[in-house]
């Protein structure tokens, strides 16, 4: 063989040896991300080819699958009460990414989940049956909460003390998840949804930290206990009145400023809601073992899931004393979720034990085997004593029984609270949030529940926007369906 053949010979080798290198390399590298692309039409075909799998609320389905009448997706998903669930749910649509529990488990439920595929599956490549989720989520106190709120702006979350489940989630104003499922009209429904001011799709339970105002006083009144600043809720504290920020000349007052809060004990500080006393009570701490009892609440997690990831809940760092005084009363860059609040309460209720929150207690496959249980994960840390815990008990009842709270009191149950109004806005020019966190535990069953309640915006006049007035009613009603026997 010549020169010029054998060289010729070898550059048509190379060159099939490159489109063989080359096919490979699109079959099963760019093959799979073309396969996983968002925009690959084919993988809404294969998803909604069969029914999905459900989620599920006290053993029956709020989720379904219907028959659609044309184009190439054959299912489309369906919601019962898709309104008083979608803070729990989200939505699996045709058009876009599925949100919360539905996005969370959406291999699960569609049932693509490698957990889900039995051996004949596996050498078939067949699609196996879909999994369930099965929620911790009580349908009374859903209800209970979703009710009270009505028109109101605002979120409620209910949590078990002792076991961390999370028995209601609820945002207002709401949206009925069906209207984002079938392609033929989710376009227009989403935009109508972006383009309301009220923010419909935002989770508000779970995802909207806003300033806690004097819910926040739990935290400090604790931590101030637990570092030993003061040996008991009885013990009178340093506190003037008026309060005046230290290197200002801004004067702190107090909501009822015929309250008897100078020198105040913490009993009376809560149960007036005294804003000099915890003002105080922060620079006193100082910030760092400020935010050490806020972080062992939960505040500062960014890696909170339960299981849907939850905003940070916030206690700043980097501040002079003026502004560590008024994070003593849940202002200035203090944020809380009510799942945060709900939280604070749960801890102090269970004699100072955080159980993990969560709102899925198991997933199953499509034959009901259980693939994974939470409940059985839920962790439980002690992160105040059980001294601390029962004297903060003992004073969020006296907020109820004769303080700030008496809206929430309930025949046949103890109950303590605190109430809170947080400043919105610059120089508190926007309506105030009302918020209000509690324990309910039935004096028959011994059952306990907590929970947390902000209402951001209502047809109340500015006069008339306290937790007492507008949050603590709805805390009630979702006590009092917790704890019904």
């Amino acid at each position: 063989m010549n020169k010029t053949i054998r060289r010729a010979s070898v550059f048509a080798l190379l060159l099939v040896f490159a489109l063989l290198l080359r096919a490979t390399w699109v079959q099963f590298y760019e093959g799979r991300a073309l396969a996983d692309d968002k925009d690959n039409r084919r993988n809404a075909i294969e998803t909604y080819a069969e029914p999905l799998g459900n989620i599920i609320v006290a053993g029956k389905a709020i989720t379904g699958s219907a028959v659609t009448t044309g184009g190439d997706l054959r299912y489309k998903r369906t919601y019962t009460d898709g309104e008083l669930y979608a803070a729990v749910t989200g939505y699996a649509s045709q058009s876009y990414a599925p949100t919360q529990l539905e996005g969370i488990y959406a291999d699960l439920l569609n049932g693509t989940d490698t957990r889900l595929k039995t051996a004949l599956d596996t050498v078939t490549d067949k699609r196996a049956d879909p999994g369930n989720v099965i929620t911790t989520i009580d349908p009374d106190v859903q209800k209970a909460a979703y009710d009270a709120l009505g028109d109101k702006k605002g979120a409620a979350v209910a949590v078990d003390p002792t076991t961390g489940q999370i028995l209601a989630v609820v945002s207002t104003p709401s949206y009925d998840p069906s209207t984002l499922t079938d392609a033929n009209t989710a376009g227009t429904a989403w935009k109508k949804l972006n383009a309301d001011s009220d923010k419909p799709l935002t989770n508000r339970a779970l995802r909207q930290p806003l300033a806690p105002g004097s819910t926040f006083k739990l935290v400090v009144a604790a931590a101030a206990l637990e570092d030993g600043l003061y040996a008991s809720v009885d013990e009178k504290t340093e506190s003037e009145d008026p309060y005046t920020l230290p290197g200002t000349r801004t004067v702190l007052k107090n909501e009822n400023t015929s309250a008897p809060c100078e020198n105040a004990t913490i009993r009376v500080a809560l149960q007036y809601s005294c804003n000099n006393v915890f003002a105080h009570m922060a620079v006193q701490l100082g910030q760092d073992k400020l935010r050490a009892t806020a972080e062992k609440f939960g505040f500062n997690d960014d890696s909170q899931d339960v299981p849907v990831r939850a905003y940070p809940s916030v206690y700043p760092s980097g501040m002079d004393e003026s502004s560590t005084a008024l994070t003593g009363i849940g202002q200035f860059d203090v944020t809380a979720t009510p799942l945060q609040m709900a939280m604070v309460s749960a801890a102090l209720a269970n004699g100072g034990k955080l159980v993990s929150p969560h709102m899925v207690s198991q997933i199953t496959d499509g034959g009901g085997d259980v693939l994974e249980d939470y409940d059985d994960e839920a962790s439980t840390t002690q992160i105040v004593s059980s001294s601390t815990a029962e004297q903060l008990q003992s004073a969020m009842r006296t907020v109820v029984e004769k303080g700030t709270g008496t809206n929430a009191l309930i025949d046949g149950v103890t109950v303590g609270g605190k109430t809170g109004t947080a400043q919105n806005g610059e120089n508190n020019s926007k309506a105030p949030y009302a918020w209000f966190t509690s324990y309910g535990k039935s004096d028959s069953s011994g059952k306990q529940v907590a929970v947390a309640v902000v209402v951001e915006q209502s047809d109340a006049a500015r006069s008339e926007v306290s937790g007492n007035g507008l949050a603590a009613p709805v805390a009630k009603a979702m006590m009092e369906a917790a704890l019904r026997s």
